[in-house]
């Protein structure tokens, strides 16, 4: 009997999430005892060192909460940051380099408050058809089980790659495997703003405020203030080839929009000792959920506990989903979707000058 290519022999549709991160890092985390002080000398009362970038930490989250994760990145087998994946037993497809990853240093102040360093990261220069091809390969069939239900392509693009690389790994997986695996992007600046004018039908975006207005337009202190607003806002991502938007919006919740329709969540009350990974935490929650069969609201609801799980834990620790309570989360709905997801091929809006991609 023959099966679907991301359907189990049982019958069982594929819960295995792959992520992609084209500019993975060693993430060293210093805590500060008091405020941040410029130009002085302080001590930190803890410091921490894990493997990170977007991709990497819906991953972790994923293995953490004992689902099915393969994270794909550029990177030595000796690199620090394959190393600690390995010792985390997160499973990885790495293309080699030749070239150590970056490092980026984030300082956490007692009240929540988070300042990030972040290096460019090595090139890729000339790389891009060969990471394509590994990222469309780890997308499929492996020998003990079915391909990938979903493919995340996370965080910022290192020195070498040309803008419209997002939209070159997005054609990757859809050449290869069509539409039997789901494509969710969390990125921003101009590889996003490429990627969005490409054509290329995407399953899921995951913006915060401000990357939702670099795309199109308006206040992201609005948004914050006014979740119909950024419902709206979000339903208009939906005519360039965006079936679904998780706008995350930290301590103002969340929101979805999609073809069930729009939906708000509200933010558990916690005291933040970090930030730092809370995104990610996010889109591994909505995406752990969905693979579970969860409705839409359920979705939110794991999405936005899960980040306030990982907003109120030290440095960049990532919370499993054992750790989180989205019953305590409080969901309402907003209204029916009015946008359907363009046509791929057809012209999209115009959208706003992006500003230059955070790194």
């Amino acid at each position: 009997m023959s099966t679907d290519r991301n359907t189990s022999t049982s019958g069982r549709p594929s819960t295995r999430i792959v992520t992609v991160t084209p500019n993975p890092s060693l993430d060293r985390t210093i805590e500060l005892a008091g405020e941040l002080q410029r130009g002085a000398v302080q001590r930190a009362t803890r410091s921490t060192a894990e493997p990170g970038g977007k991709g990497v930490n819906v991953s972790r989250v994923v293995v953490a909460s004992g689902g099915d994760t393969i994270a794909v990145l550029p990177g030595d087998e000796l690199d620090p940051v394959l190393l600690g994946l390995a010792t985390r037993g997160i499973p990885t497809a790495a293309m080699a380099i030749g070239a150590p990853l970056r490092s980026n240093v984030t300082v956490t102040e007692p009240t929540g408050t988070t300042t990030k360093l972040n290096e460019p990261g090595p090139s890729l220069a000339g790389r891009l058809d060969e990471f394509a091809a590994l990222v469309a390969d780890s997308a499929g069939p492996t020998p003990t089980g079915p391909g990938a239900r979903w493919v995340v392509l996370a965080g910022s693009l290192p020195p070498g790659l040309p803008d419209d690389a997002l939209a070159v790994l997005v054609r990757a997986v859809r050449a290869r495997h069509g539409d039997d695996v789901r494509i969710a992007v969390d990125s921003s600046g101009v590889p996003f703003t490429a990627l969005l004018q490409s054509g290329e039908r995407i399953d899921l975006v995951k913006p915060n405020a401000e990357e939702l207005a670099e795309v199109v337009g308006g206040d992201p202190d609005e948004y914050e203030r006014d979740l119909d607003a950024a419902a709206a806002a979000a339903d208009r991502l939906r005519s360039r080839g965006v079936d679904s938007v998780l706008l995350t919006l930290g301590s103002a919740g969340a929101v979805l929009v999609g073809p069930e329709g729009s939906f708000a969540a509200a933010a558990p009350r916690i005291v933040a000792r970090s930030t730092v990974g809370a995104g990610d935490s996010s889109l591994a929650g909505y995406l752990l959920a969905e693979v579970a069969g969860a409705r839409p609201e359920e979705r939110l609801a794991q999405a936005v506990a899960t980040g306030a799980a990982a907003a109120a834990l030290p440095g960049s620790d990532v919370p499993a989903l054992d750790h989180t309570d989205p019953s305590a989360v409080e969901v309402r709905s907003l209204r029916p979707a009015t946008t359907s997801a363009a046509t791929p091929g057809t012209a999209p809006e115009p959208t706003p000058e992006p500003t230059p991609e955070p790194v």
